[in-house]
């Protein structure tokens, strides 16, 4: 053997050009000893030796792996990933991989689980070996997104060939040259988005849209093809995502089909083309760029593109499609707010600054003009951002500056995916996640890296608004706009036609009105003249909700209850930003429009700089509250404060949400942390009043548990609140010792009445919360106070399954520290209390039944009752927590009452049982789904309580609440929203049968 061929043997072939540091050293060494001890029992003496070594190799090795606890896991279940790289350098290997899938299906008698197995193996082993190469810096990110997007369609082409060979050997498909199997068969499989563009991120999907020839040589019968190509693609969606003991390949979208709520899996090409020359969106034109033929039979795939070619780029625009253009930009909902933005929890594909603020801007200049341009026709982002700037499209500085944060910002996405290898998008919120995510990209810590992050959006943000400013307009003066004398104009009523106004006539004699200073805010003449200055602006915005004649009326009603306008008009005029999220209250919000309508004063909040960026958590809450409730104060006088004061933060909270500066499970949180603070503050004063007429009782303690949403920390805009009031006292305690004295039952029940009145009574500020106090001990017919002892008791002897299933939810909000632990130390030991679990689930799926029939949902957005929707996730983490289905897992710590003892971190939030539901229960896969499914559920019904006062009515929503409901899902089209609503629920209706009606997993 040669000198050189006995060193490739030991030489280590992934050579580090980065330096990256582990969070714990020790804890690092550690985990790297484990890596080489998992070696040497595979038979591994040459990655054992190695691995013990020091060098730049191993401290980058074991730096990854503290920082990764995925890649970690991976390293130490197949070592002999890494020992490859003594005998190869990871590109031959990633080639000898693709060599090796692309010839899986031509293997003898190979089974449809055995592709499965085979497929999950090596897409393991490659999806390593591209981490590791990007994490040491000897891949560029572009090599990267490559890679992966190699890797993704290797094994869709496998799995097609597979299937297609399959079908061929059932006599279903006469395929041409079964060694071939994709030539001719007719089957197209269209990779869409960053597969199209080869531009797939660490944990992405893919997306497919799937079309096929029924005309073509390869099929028997074309009456039976529709059926035939749907059905093989359901099983190729099952070969590529179902989660085994391998793991998965890709999770796979099929959702960018045309018309995904009626249509097939797999759609006839004719019926295809007729759909997009007769009923396509600009935003499915949009997505059709990225479009690429990616398995299948290629030559059909890109005759399809080909005629596809006049509906994605046209020889000219019209003001109409370039005004759609915009709608798009509309609803990827870029809000260029004011101020810093925030780094932790920020969602570096969709926040402000993003990703897709980059691809945005590209693709839409492509549609405008890649109709006369051929050159600007091209898939990916980084090369098309030269050719605008060579067409003079966009300057030199803005293309280097947008490619070179589209890397950076795409490197952060993948550290943050490979972290765990979920498809998140977003920075961790606590600092310990985000000082990983900052070692992981070579920065030395996370200041460092905040203020480069930071950088980087901002000038992501900055250009992507001179590109807007710079892109064509519907046309150069927004027309005539008179509003003087009484007599509408003509012209004016045209114009106002043209912006979305149905009734023209009525808008002008409202804005008459203004010009005629019968408003307070409109009475001295300088603040006329600036509303007229800003009317322009004012009413292209809300032209642009869709609901233009209902969103100035509103606006309306809140100019006639402020008190003075000056201020305001000048911000709306000189802040766009601010101007668009006010139209967007008016047109989408009414609950929110009603807020400041009654309450002008809270529209203030919004001036904040930085309201956008300050993460309304608990202390936040907790200063202001303090803040606005110091000093000594009359009781009404607190009361009604803390109305104010909840009324003007649940705004703030909304707004944040609305502007996608905080998600909805942040929104959520902030909701309820908002509800324990206020309450507590009302259960203080009650107290205090309480106890000046009746004095107090010896030893005697309160405790307030919160139940539902508030318990469970899910609590949405217009939630009510559910509450146990528990109480403890001396035992020889007789009757309190003031003027008026009281019993101890009495008085405690006297004291909670109190209680419900102080937040449930409406005043002149309005109501602060509706109390719901029906899951005490006994319900309605029990007394509104509980003993702990009667409450222990009751749940001991008494409780039905159901009353335990809601206590699986149960959490301390206020009241004394040692009884609020009490309280705590009960609840867990009655929930870990042994059950017979098949009778639980009985018991358990029995209720849901009976609900669905005494309460059967409206339609299919009453996300609460559908068969799959709310309840259904619920029940189901619920049932877990009292059979113990749930493991323990680093969690939250819990929320602090005041000098409260340490109580056991138990979780309470549904999405975080369901994420931490035993493997024994649920399988990984469907954890995964049914935690997909509550995100869901989360953002579409914190968006709807938000915006609505009343239910979801599907044919009367108003389009400013669809666009928002489309930005917090991510989702292009209204039509896909509910055919993706229908597929998730009836998918969890699947697992809530299979986990609850049969106790398997």
């Amino acid at each position: 053997m040669s000198a050189a061929a006995k060193r490739a043997g030991t030489d280590w072939l992934l050579k580090p050009a980065a330096i990256l540091a582990p969070l714990d050293e020790d804890r690092a060494r550690q985990e790297l000893a484990e890596i080489a001890s998992a070696a040497r029992q595979e038979g591994l003496p040459r990655l054992a030796k190695f691995l013990a070594g020091k060098g730049a190799a191993q401290s980058l090795l074991s730096a990854v792996f503290d920082l990764s606890p995925f890649l970690r896991n991976t390293a130490r279940r197949r070592p002999r990933i890494l020992d490859g790289l003594f005998d190869q350098t990871v590109e031959d290997r990633l080639k000898a991989i693709g060599a090796a899938i692309d010839r899986a299906h031509l293997a003898e008698a190979l089974s449809e689980a055995g592709l499965m197995m085979d497929l999950r193996q090596w897409k393991a082993e490659a999806h390593l070996l591209i981490a590791l190469a990007d994490l040491a810096g000897e891949a560029e990110t572009a090599l990267t997104v490559r890679r992966l997007s190699d890797l993704a369609e290797a094994c869709t082409r496998a799995a097609v060939d597979f299937l297609l060979r399959d079908a061929d050997s059932q006599g279903k498909l006469k395929l041409p040259d079964p060694d071939n199997p994709s030539r001719q068969s007719g089957w197209i499989l269209l990779g869409m988005g960053k597969l199209g563009a080869h531009e797939l991120n660490f944990s992405s999907d893919i997306d497919l849209v799937v079309f096929f020839d029924p005309e073509a040589p390869a099929v028997v019968d074309p009456l039976d093809a529709t059926e035939l190509f749907s059905r093989l693609t359901r099983r190729l969606v099952r070969i590529l995502q179902d989660r085994t003991e391998h793991g998965y390949v890709f999770r796979t979208d099929l959702r960018l089909r045309p018309d995904p709520g009626s249509t097939p899996l797999a759609i006839p090409v004719e019926a295809a083309l007729r759909y997009y020359e007769a009923r396509g969106q600009n935003w499915e034109r949009a997505a059709m760029i990225k479009a690429r033929p990616v398995a299948g039979d290629l030559a059909a795939g890109a005759a399809f593109l080909k005629e596809l070619q006049p509906y994605i780029w046209r020889k000219y625009m019209d003001y109409a499609a370039i005004a759609d253009v915009h709608s798009i930009k509309r609803q990827i909902h870029a809000h260029k707010g004011h101020g810093e933005i925030a780094v932790k929890g920020h969602n570096v594909k969709l926040g402000r600054g993003g990703i897709r603020e980059i691809e945005f801007f590209v693709q839409t200049q492509q549609l405008i003009a890649g109709g006369r341009f051929p050159e600007l026709r091209g898939r990916e982002t980084v090369p098309m951002l030269g050719q605008l700037a060579a067409r003079g499209w966009i300057t030199a500085d803005a293309r280097d500056a947008l490619a070179r944060q589209y890397w950076f910002l795409r490197r952060v996405e993948h550290a943050v995916q490979m972290v765990a290898d979920e498809q998140t998008h977003t920075l961790p919120e606590d600092d310990e996640g985000l000082e990983r995510i900052a070692r992981m990209l070579g920065f030395a810590d996370a200041a460092a890296f905040s203020m480069a992050f930071r950088a980087s959006l901002q000038q992501v943000e900055r250009h992507y608004a001179a590109l807007f400013e710079t892109a064509p307009e519907l046309s150069t003066g927004i027309g005539n706009l008179v509003f003087t004398g009484d007599v509408d104009d003509p012209d004016t009523l045209q114009t106002l036609h043209g912006l979305g106004f149905q009734r023209p006539s009525d808008i002008c004699r409202v804005i008459r009105g203004w010009h005629f200073g019968r408003y307070r805010v409109t009475q001295s003449a300088e603040a006329r003249e600036r509303l007229t200055e800003l009317t322009p602006a004012l009413l292209r915005s809300f032209g642009q909700t869709r609901r233009a004649d209902e969103a100035l009326m509103r606006f309306d009603e809140f100019l006639a209850g402020l008190p003075a306008g000056i201020q305001l008009f000048s911000l709306l005029q000189s802040n766009p930003a601010l101007l668009k999220l006010l139209a967007t209250i008016m047109g989408a919000a009414p609950r929110l429009a009603a807020i400041i309508t009654r309450r002008p004063h809270v529209f203030d909040g919004l001036l904040d700089p930085a309201l956008l960026t300050e993460l309304p958590d608990r202390a936040y809450l907790s200063a202001r509250l303090s803040a606005f409730v110091e000093g000594d104060r009359l009781y009404e006088d607190v009361l009604d404060r803390l109305r104010i004061f909840a009324s003007e933060q649940k705004f703030l909270i909304g707004v944040r949400l609305l502007a996608g500066s905080i998600d909805p499970a942040r929104a959520g949180r902030a909701f309820s942390d908002l509800a324990d603070l206020t309450i507590e503050a009302a259960l203080q004063a009650v107290a205090a009043e309480f106890a000046a007429r009746h004095g107090t009782i010896a030893g005697g303690v309160v405790s307030l548990l919160g139940m539902g949403k508030l318990g469970s920390r899910e609590l949405t805009a217009g939630s009510d609140v559910d509450l146990i009031l528990l109480y403890d006292h001396a035992p020889d305690a007789e009757e309190s010792d003031g003027d008026k004295p009281l019993a101890p039952s009495h008085y405690y029940t006297r004291m909670t009445q109190r209680l419900i009145a102080a937040v449930s009574a409406p005043t002149a500020e309005g109501v602060l919360y509706e109390l719901d106090l029906r899951l005490r001990p006994s319900g309605n017919k029990g007394p509104v106070a509980t003993h702990i002892d009667a409450f222990k008791k009751y749940q001991r002897q008494e409780a039905w399954t159901w009353e335990h299933m809601a206590l699986a939810r149960a959490r301390t909000i206020a009241g004394d520290a040692g009884l609020c632990g009490e309280v705590e130390a009960e609840v867990a030991a009655v929930l870990g209390q042994p059950r017979d679990a098949k009778k639980v689930m009985v018991e358990a799926s029995d209720m849901r039944a009976m609900i669905q029939k005494e309460k059967p949902p409206r339609d299919l957005w009453d996300i609460k009752l559908i068969p799959g929707g709310l309840i259904d996730l619920e029940f189901i983490a619920q049932v877990a927590v009292i059979t113990g289905q749930v493991e323990s897992g680093p969690r939250a710590p819990a929320v602090p009452i005041a000098r409260a003892p340490a109580v056991p971190a138990r979780a309470t939030g549904t999405a975080e049982i369901l994420s931490r539901l035993a493997p024994a229960f649920a399988s990984a896969g469907v954890r995964q789904d049914l935690g997909d499914a509550y995100a869901l559920y989360l953002a579409l019904t914190q968006m709807a309580r938000l915006c609505l006062t009343g239910a979801f009515e599907r044919d009367d929503v108003p389009p400013g609440l669809s666009d928002l409901l489309l930005a917090v899902t991510d989702l292009p089209d209204f039509g896909v929203l509910e055919a993706h609503l229908k597929e998730t629920s009836q998918k969890v209706r699947k697992d809530f049968d299979l986990l609850l009606r049969t106790g398997r997993p």
